[in-house]
């Protein structure tokens, strides 16, 4: 079970409840018994639910002691017996939901503790908790219903919409923020964009744009996200940025994207929605990446991508393309025979 010093569990749920909340099917087990946690395959129990998504781990499904799991329908055939079976075509996204009815994101509670400084001149919805030691500037907006961790610094004007979790030690400047977003500890918005004109001394372009995230936006640990120079940095709605990710100034972000750790994205490029790239991807400036592209782990995109398009390697080539010439070059190197 997860550690209770550090979760807390909102079960236990009936098997039938389950079902209604992953909006899957029941093939098997009685729709009344109790679930009271999730667990791993490897190690759930009778009275714990777990999923199998990949096919990599039906050999731990097969002799899983779980009381129940959630399933592909392909798999049904190759579950232990006694074991209950929530079937559905996306067993994972329905583990998502089971997990989050278990652990329920931790709601603000409403209180500023002695050591955190509220401008006089900024606002607070209803039912904010502000941590020790934050510090909430000149004319800030906060919507109702959000927490500012320990340590945190929302800038002057900073207007934040409702339901927003901010982590310790992050620092928003110079933003507009959506309703429920996320921010991880240690995440950096709305610092100048790297602006200079070049020259035998590097003249500091000032940044005068914002940055615009938009609703349901999650922003992971030590990310940074830079405000624009004079058009908007913007982030749209539902897009997940995790930890050590680097978005430069201009950088405009389209609806439900995804950007693993380590990817960075320069100055003006402009991506579309539900765009996904690898972990450690990189995206020159002034691009223009399509609706739905993906780009590999690793790659060096200094092209345009079409969208929908699959891209990989460095410079980043379409996806065949990039195999069919690393498959040649390992050709070539082979050694020769007799050699």
């Amino acid at each position: 079970m997860a550690d209770a010093r550090f979760f807390d569990n909102a079960g236990p749920f009936s098997l039938a409840q389950l079902a209604s909340i992953a909006e899957a099917e029941i093939v098997s087990g009685d729709h009344e018994a109790m679930i009271d946690d999730v667990q791993p395959l490897q190690t759930a129990a009778a009275g714990q639910i777990s999923f199998l998504d990949n096919k990599l781990y039906v050999d731990a499904f097969e002799t899983s002691a779980a009381g129940a799991c959630l399933c592909d329908p392909k798999y049904v055939e190759r579950a232990p017996a006694g074991m209950a079976l929530l079937v559905t075509t996306e067993p994972y996204r329905a583990y998502a939901r089971v997990a989050q009815a278990f652990y329920p994101p931790i709601a603000a509670v409403a209180n500023i503790h002695p050591s955190a400084h509220v401008s006089a001149t900024a606002s607070l919805g209803a039912s904010c908790q502000v941590d020790a030691g934050a510090v909430i500037s000149d004319r800030a907006e906060i919507g109702a219903g959000c927490r500012i961790g320990a340590n945190s610094y929302i800038g002057p004007g900073v207007v934040m919409g409702e339901g927003c979790d901010v982590g310790p030690n992050v620092t928003i400047q110079c933003a507009l923020i959506g309703q429920g977003c996320v921010f991880h500890p240690g995440a950096r918005i709305g610092q100048d964009g790297f602006g200079f004109a070049p020259g035998a001394v590097h003249l500091k372009v000032p940044q005068l744009g914002r940055v615009v995230i938009g609703d349901g936006v999650d922003i992971g640990a030590n990310a940074c996200v830079d405000r624009g120079t004079g058009p908007d940095t913007v982030i749209g709605p539902g897009t997940k940025i995790d930890n050590m990710v680097q978005i430069g100034h201009n950088v405009e972000v389209g609806a439900g994207c995804l950007f693993p750790a380590l990817s960075g994205i320069s100055g003006s490029t402009k991506i579309g929605n539900y765009v996904m790239m690898g972990g450690a991807a990189g995206l020159a400036g002034h691009l223009t990446i399509g609706d739905g592209a993906r780009i590999a782990a690793h790659s060096g995109v200094m092209r345009d991508v079409e969208p929908g398009q699959t891209v990989a390697g460095s410079p980043a080539l379409p996806a065949k393309e990039f195999w069919r010439q690393f498959a040649a070059l390992k050709k070539l190197a082979r050694p020769k025979k007799g050699a």
